[in-house]
């Protein structure tokens, strides 16, 4: 009986509700330069914070110390508040990547119903879970159902396996731009924070020796102005790394979490169909 048999289209992965990261970084970042800006002009430059309320004056607290460390300062300020927007912005996507409920729990769950053979509580827990988990196991047992209908029966069960396990690499494939989004940006930052502190310390150096140079004796304000410039760049330099070093570890360590229980899964699937079905001759 001759039957034209049309090829059944993998099923798209459900896509995961809810926040799922921002694409346009560079909008974060030119909004971080225009704060920064803000707080250095009106709020560090505030003459309340300088003698006589001239900014040319020696510093009244340490608001007006800050001030003093020059034009590095809202630079190094853009890229310590970007730091701390993508990093919340990493958090939020990656909360709703891991879904509603507890991915070690969900995981074992699902391990339960597949050995279990009941795919249609593992399809209700996906679908209650969410996030991308959820969204690969969904796709790993559709491609599960699709190997035992009649349009493969020619495939042999090595065959069957290697085409699940595809659909599940597929499937995460998918799912990791979104979770890696903006962290080589991230990543990025680490080196910039470190480098921009000490443009800043070297600029304020030079204008330190600048001012022991001038007269012999060198004026007293303009060396610790130079000072300060110096130290100020560096220490938000240091804190900017520092977080940058953080976040950038932090979130990464969770992707791997995630990406872990995608691979034990996706094995669980795989072998739940290999040990379920015998090799057609």
């Amino acid at each position: 009986m001759a039957t034209t048999q049309k090829a059944a289209a993998p099923k798209a992965v459900k896509k995961s509700q809810g926040f799922t990261g921002i694409r346009g970084a560079f909008w974060i970042i030119f909004v971080c330069f225009v704060a920064a800006i803000c707080i250095f002009n009106f709020v560090l430059g505030d003459p309340s914070n300088f003698q006589g309320g001239d900014t040319n004056n020696h510093p009244l607290n340490m608001m007006g110390t800050i001030f003093k460390g020059g034009y590095v300062v809202p630079i190094i300020h853009t890229l310590l508040l970007s730091v701390l927007c993508l990093s919340v912005e990493r958090w939020l996507a990656l909360k709703t990547a891991f879904g509603k409920g507890n991915l070690t729990k969900f995981v074992a769950n699902i391990k339960a119903s597949l050995k279990a053979n009941d795919f249609a509580t593992a399809e209700t827990l996906c679908n209650k879970m969410q996030g991308s988990v959820a969204n690969v196991v969904l796709a790993s047992l559709n491609a599960y159902k699709e190997m035992d209908k009649g349009a493969n029966a020619s495939l042999k069960k090595s065959q069957k396996v290697a085409k699940i396990q595809q659909a599940h690499e597929e499937a995460t494939q998918l799912e990791m731009p979104t979770l890696q989004m903006n962290l080589p940006l991230i990543a990025t930052m680490v080196t910039l924070g470190t480098l921009t502190g000490l443009l800043g310390t070297v600029t304020g150096m030079i204008k330190s020796f600048q001012a022991l140079a001038a007269g012999g004796g060198g004026d007293s304000l303009a060396l610790s102005a130079g000072i300060s410039e110096a130290l100020i760049n560096t220490a938000f330099g240091i804190a900017t790394s520092w977080c940058a070093v953080i976040s950038y570890n932090f979130f990464t360590n969770k992707i791997d979490k995630l990406t872990y229980a995608l691979d034990e899964v996706g094995y669980s699937i795989a072998q739940t169909y290999e040990a379920n079905h015998t090799d057609e001759a």
